[in-house]
């Protein structure tokens, strides 16, 4: 198989990679605190021999995670906690902490504040956030202070990844920072009562997608018309 071919059929691969990107991202345009997918494509070159060029291919097996502010739903929740600017929740997963925008909690039987499929929700300093199963009326301050009845509970974490390009996906709203998570000092707050919407534009994913058919459809028809260059070139020398 010749570069011609081998450089299209990897773009072909990276085409595919990011529509499968661009309709999970449709899918999940209505998804609370979703963040919008994309597919990063990077060159290889490799070397073929003396005196014989170089074969290069593109790669699309990196993904993009765009942290884009999403607008805002107010819900009136008590436990609906929405972040205004940079920053994540911090919740424990099964095998380390996981990061998240999707800001929907609800107290479990023993009074920690859980996601809805039960991951519990972590304070500024790393321990579970609880709330006493008498308080009748739990407030959430702009930097984060949880209150019942007018008394202090703990303060609600907000972290960033340390390096900001480490943010592994897990899940349709949750990413694992590799290299570890910090607080967030300032430039973010916490609204009580509202969720964050998905950062998705269906309608700029819908054009995307059609550009990705296009050319998905360009790189076929050359492969079709390599294939039979080649086939024609095997019938003359058969002759």
């Amino acid at each position: 198989m010749d570069a011609a071919l081998y450089t299209t059929l990897t773009r072909q691969s990276g085409l595919m990679s990011e529509m499968e990107a661009v309709a999970h991202n449709i899918a999940n345009a209505s998804t609370t605190g979703y963040r919008r997918q994309g597919v990063i494509f990077s060159e290889f070159v490799a070397a073929l021999g003396n005196g014989d060029p170089s074969l290069s291919m593109a790669l699309g097996n990196v993904r993009d995670t765009r942290l884009d502010q999403a607008p805002l739903a107010q819900t009136g929740g008590t436990f609906d906690l929405a972040i205004e600017g940079d920053g994540f929740f911090m919740v424990e997963g099964p095998e380390g902490p996981l990061l998240t925008r999707a800001g929907s909690f609800t107290p479990s039987e023993t009074g920690e504040l859980v996601t809805l499929d039960g991951l519990r929700l972590l304070d500024a300093g790393g321990a579970p956030v609880f709330v006493p199963p008498d308080a009748r009326a739990v407030a959430v301050a702009a930097d984060g202070t949880m209150s019942a009845d007018g008394r202090p509970l703990t303060e609600i974490g907000l972290y960033l990844p340390a390096d900001p390009t480490d943010l592994s996906h897990r899940d349709g709203v949750r990413f694992e920072a590799p290299g570890g998570a910090l607080p967030v000092i300032e430039g973010a707050r916490i609204l009580q009562g509202f969720l964050e919407k998905s950062n998705v534009d269906p309608i700029a994913e819908v054009t995307r997608m059609i550009e990705i058919q296009r050319a998905y459809e360009q790189g076929q028809t050359f492969l079709d018309r390599e294939d039979e260059r080649i086939r024609g070139v095997i019938r003359s020398l058969g002759r």
